[in-house]
């Protein structure tokens, strides 16, 4: 079973910066992808960010493009999320997920294991 832990979380003002890692445990974690998702009260969860496990190929939601970085340490079996130019609409809880799955790896549903969540918090 794969234990994946994100800390990093916190409150900043806009403009402002944060970097989140998540560490993966557990049996040998070479997954398809992982991905960084967050989700604000109300809204549904909504993708960031994604980087192959196996080549380091990204992806990133237009909404975050240009601020936000995802990179991975395979060593370390951790990724991380370098959030730039922060802005009030990016308060949410952010988590971490991994898939083995090729297909599915853009949205919430194609990810087997999940973070328990940090939360973040940009004030104006």
């Amino acid at each position: 079973q794969v234990q994946l832990v994100e800390s990093g979380g916190g409150l900043v003002q806009a403009g402002g910066s944060l970097r989140l890692s998540c560490a993966a445990s557990g049996r040998t974690f070479s997954p398809y992808a992982v991905g960084w998702f967050r989700q604000a009260p109300g809204k549904e969860r909504e993708i960031v960010a994604r980087i192959r496990w196996s080549g380091g190929t990204t992806y990133y939601a237009d909404y975050v493009k240009g601020r936000f970085t995802i990179s991975r340490d395979n060593g370390k079996n951790t990724v991380y999320l370098q959030m730039n130019s922060l802005k009030p609409e990016d308060t949410a809880v952010y988590y971490c997920a991994a898939t083995n799955r090729v297909s599915g790896s853009y949205s919430s549903g194609g990810y087997d294991y999940w973070g328990q969540g940090t939360q973040v918090t940009v004030s104006p």
